[in-house]
């Protein structure tokens, strides 16, 4: 009997080692499934809500030691993602701010967290936001001016140039000579393009010379190729404007959509010679690209303010891959205690993906959205139950950090 208890006892442990790698690979604990299993890849993003409303500032907020950072530090730790695409990090050209949460939050243990974190690998670059267009563009009047009125009138809302800005960091290679940037895309280019009217005059809302010269993003639009052990990997990252803030003419809301359908066109391939990125090369996405889209796009298939057609038309895009929406507990424990908007919604609560508070409710509008051509394992919303002890990491954001773990067959 003990012979055959001892033959057994290998056995045993390859099974409670399985259950291991199972448990931690769906819920995200430090030591996740990527050791055991090399060839998957776990693609995540996360709106951070690092950024300052002073050119400088989250610098400043970084050397001098930031919770909202470490919490946010502590929710990487814990989930590990290969790449991540991180919203609402300020851009500064040097990399100094991007070098200060590498190396004094995201290479520190965190109370909550896991074991320090490195990404050799990182792409950032300038965005939309608080860059001075020239233009009236909310029609005040003025150009430019302070405060609000100043972002009014920046390409994409921001009190300086490169608030809200996004970086992506990668345990993988990234391809920087083959990045292509839609900075500069020109909304009046897109097909279709949904250009605001005035409701009381059933004219444009932007003149003809101003619509002439709007760009389409409101940060940026990237397509950032990771050479992964298993390929490359097309990361398509964006932070359109959320759907509100605007007026009767619902100016935001629609480019909230356009923003979105972009990546419509873009995956869709082809020639397509009104494509164009900043470095003037033309045409969409090759066909047979494997692609993960990425971002906060502020978009709700069900509840919010914004054309939900939009988010719908991605997510049942030929080319992405079909897969169950990612979920947690912690976001149905949040929509019901507070009530209020979440009461009214339709989508799922466990679909959320952050929390905008009573007025608003919680929203599904992260996404990591893969191609065919992965294998989808699993994946999920890093928004623990209260009566978790790590609950109160995610209180650094008011989003939540989403992610995929996909392999390639």
């Amino acid at each position: 009997m003990t012979s055959r208890f001892l033959r057994l006892l290998p056995l045993l442990f390859a099974v409670a080692a399985l259950a291991a790698c199972v448990r931690v690979n769906v819920y995200g604990d430090p030591d996740h499934a990527q050791a055991a299993m090399p060839d998957t890849l776990r693609v995540a993003t996360y709106n951070v809500s690092l950024y300052s409303e002073e050119a400088g500032g989250l610098a400043r907020r970084l050397e001098a030691g930031d919770d909202g950072a470490r919490r946010v530090a502590a929710v990487l730790q814990r989930v590990r993602p290969d790449i991540v695409l991180v919203n609402e990090f300020d851009y500064v050209a040097d990399g100094s701010a991007a070098d200060l949460f590498q190396q004094r939050y995201l290479e520190t243990a965190q109370p909550g967290g896991g074991r320090p974190l490195r990404y050799p690998y990182r792409y950032l670059a300038p965005v939309n936001t608080g860059v001075p267009s020239g233009l009236d563009l909310d029609r005040d009047g003025n150009v430019g001016g302070e405060g609000r009125a100043r972002g009014n009138d920046a390409w994409g809302y921001g009190l300086h140039p490169g608030q809200y800005g996004m970086l992506v960091l990668s345990r993988h290679p990234i391809d920087a000579q083959a990045v292509r940037t839609f900075q500069l895309f020109k909304w009046k280019d897109l097909p279709g393009a949904r250009r605001p009217m005035d409701p009381e005059t059933g004219a444009p809302w932007y003149p003809d010379a101003v619509w002439e010269q709007l760009r389409l993003s409101s940060k940026s639009h990237w397509d950032v190729p990771v050479r992964t052990p298993a390929g490359t990997v097309h990361l398509l990252a964006s932070h359109p404007t959320p759907p509100v803030f605007d007026g009767p003419e619902r100016r935001n809301r629609a480019r909230n959509a356009d923003e979105i359908r972009f990546w419509q066109e873009y995956i869709s391939g082809g020639e397509l010679a009104w494509l164009c990125d900043d470095a003037g090369r033309c045409g969409g996405l090759r066909d047979g690209a494997r692609f993960v889209i990425a971002g906060d796009l502020n978009n709700d298939p069900h509840d919010g303010d914004g054309v939900s057609e939009a988010i719908a038309g991605l997510l049942e895009h030929p080319r992405v891959l079909r897969h169950p929406a990612p979920r947690s507990p912690g976001a149905v424990h949040a929509a019901l205690d507070a009530g209020g908007a979440n009461l009214s919604h339709a989508g799922p609560h466990a679909h959320d993906t952050s929390d905008f508070g009573p007025q608003s409710g919680n929203l599904r509008v992260d996404y990591v959205l893969p191609s065919t051509g992965f294998e989808y394992l699993g994946g999920r919303v890093y928004w623990p139950a209260p009566d978790d002890p790590s609950a109160p990491i995610v209180e650094g954001s008011d989003h939540r950090l989403v992610w995929a773990d996909l392999r390639i067959p």
